[in-house]
């Protein structure tokens, strides 16, 4: 059988044209038709659970307020614990009293009796009074102050000064004895907490007020 094409070539472009005009108006109203379901999930998401989110949270805010508001000596709570937060930093930094036993220990030369001292660490000053067999001594016991050094065990070969300004602030003597109160200041470092102190003290004097 022999078929014969009667559509002239200008009908067949139309009704493809016509074809791909459909196709296309389908896809757009198919995209058109996603777009406004997105906007519409978006409107209902912003202005329906994001509302009743925020008015969850103000409505929480509002519960625990009136609940801290209810809360028996509140204020004395927050200051106790404003307090236990800054017991570590206190801790650090107090100084640690117990070494000037040792220290004084080892500056204090034979014949030498310390009866008193009074330690101000706010002002980082000592005051020593006690008795020794002869002035001397005294002078000696000066000396080795004034000649004390200390290291950390973190720089260990860095020495500096323990006290400074040391003086005999007043003396006496008898026949028996000699009496005496040194005062110096003290470098603060010797009592921090924060690292251990090693003491160098000479055992010798060479200064003039000793050889006198």
């Amino acid at each position: 059988m022999v078929q014969f094409n009667l559509l002239p070539d200008i009908k067949i472009q139309y009704l493809k044209a016509n074809r791909q005009k459909h196709t296309v108006v389908l896809i757009s109203i198919i995209v058109i038709g996603a777009a406004l379901a997105a906007l519409i999930l978006l409107l209902v998401v912003v202005y329906g659970l994001q509302k009743k989110t925020i008015a969850d949270l103000n409505s929480d805010i509002k519960t625990s307020s009136a609940e801290l508001q209810n809360t028996p000596d509140l204020t004395k709570i927050l200051t106790v614990q404003n307090q236990l937060k800054a017991l570590p930093l206190l801790h650090d930094s107090k100084p640690v009293a117990t070494r000037l036993f040792g220290y004084l220990g080892q500056a204090t030369p034979p014949n030498v009796n310390n009866s008193r001292t009074l330690t101000d660490f706010a002002q980082r000053t000592m005051n020593i009074s006690g008795t020794a067999d002869s002035l001397n001594t005294i002078n000696l016991f000066i000396d080795r102050l004034k000649a004390t050094t200390y290291h950390t065990a973190s720089a260990d070969k860095i020495e500096k000064k323990a006290f400074s300004e040391v003086t005999l602030s007043s003396f006496g003597r008898d026949s028996k004895s000699a009496n005496y109160t040194i005062t110096f200041k003290f470098d603060p470092d010797i009592f921090s907490e924060t690292d251990e102190v090693v003491f160098t003290i000479s055992p010798t004097t060479t200064t003039q007020g000793a050889q006198q």
